[in-house]
């Protein structure tokens, strides 16, 4: 299986819930409460409402980590699945189905599953910072705008706190240019209203070129600061589409850098690893396989 592939399907079948991996035949005494609030008890065992929030985001109904309750319009659908979940659990557990045919081994293929997606949570939390998410988005901003032209004007002043004032007057009435004038410590820009006419953010280099390409055609950016000072840019016009801003792309980013890191550690896992081969697998030719499974050999 080609490694990409192979990378897709582990971050798919790692997304089931542990309620529904680990059987639980202990009596309701025995069992050890994890903090949290209760969203309902199904027979003396309860559904936590941090279960119903990692559900529905595993179904895309909410963003991971986004709060999710009783106002909700799918609160009640997705807790209604848990209990309903809970309860075939419950009924295979008293009718002992987990100790039949391969159900223990499946069980604890599941649980692997769930141990191997609390390991990629691990690592996105340690390396998939947000510098690191910034440092890829000015990488691939220089790319899509290494034939842009964007026609900007600017302010220059020499702390954050200036900076965030002159931002708060610009953006709420005041004309940029006018207030460039008046306050921008840029000798070359200011006469002009700040304006810098059309510049290639590519060849700007760094905080510019990201902050170029995360501002929309006339607004203004968020202050950033250089080896000059603070700075404010407004963006003017663009000859060419605009790249994504960092919201827009940050997915993307999240998801390769995950990716990434799923890599490493696989690779230095197998390389630390002792693999040996099993024995009695069965070897099949193509005449065994699935016409869908055959090797193609057409061009």
């Amino acid at each position: 299986m080609p490694s990409a592939l192979r990378l897709v399907l582990i971050a798919l079948l790692i997304s089931l819930p542990m309620a529904a991996c680990t059987p639980r035949e202990e009596s309701p005494a025995a069992r050890v409460r994890v903090d949290g609030a209760v969203a309902a008890v199904v027979n003396g065992d309860p559904v936590y409402l941090a279960d119903i929030e990692l559900e529905a985001a595993s179904q895309g109904l909410i963003e991971p980590g986004e709060a999710f309750g009783i106002g909700h319009p799918a609160y009640q659908t997705v807790l209604d699945q848990l209990i309903d979940q809970r309860l075939m659990a419950q009924e295979a557990l008293a009718k002992g189905l987990n100790r039949e045919g391969t159900a223990p081994r499946r069980l604890e293929a599941a649980r692997e599953r769930v141990l191997g997606n609390i390991l990629v949570e691990s690592l996105v939390a340690a390396h998939v910072t947000d510098e690191k998410i910034r440092q890829m988005y000015s990488q691939q901003v220089g790319l899509q705008q290494i034939d842009d032209e964007v026609r900007i004007s600017m302010i220059l002043v020499e702390t954050e706190e200036e900076a965030e004032e002159v931002r708060q007057r610009v953006t709420t009435g005041e004309e940029f240019n006018v207030v460039a004038f008046e306050v921008s410590l840029d000798t070359a820009t200011r006469l002009e209203g700040g304006a810098l006419g059309y510049v290639q953010p590519n060849l700007m280099g760094e905080p510019f070129a990201s902050a170029i390409g995360d501002t929309s055609v006339g607004d203004v950016s968020e202050p950033f600061e250089s080896d000059t000072g603070w700075h404010l840019i407004k963006v003017e016009d663009r000859r060419t589409p605009p790249p994504k801003t960092l919201e827009e792309m940050r997915p993307e980013i999240v998801t390769f850098l995950t990716y990434a890191e799923i890599s490493q550690i696989l690779k230095t896992l197998r390389a630390e690893a002792v693999i040996e081969p099993g024995n009695g697998v069965p070897t099949l030719s193509p005449d065994d396989l699935p016409a869908t499974s055959r090797p193609d050999d057409t061009l």
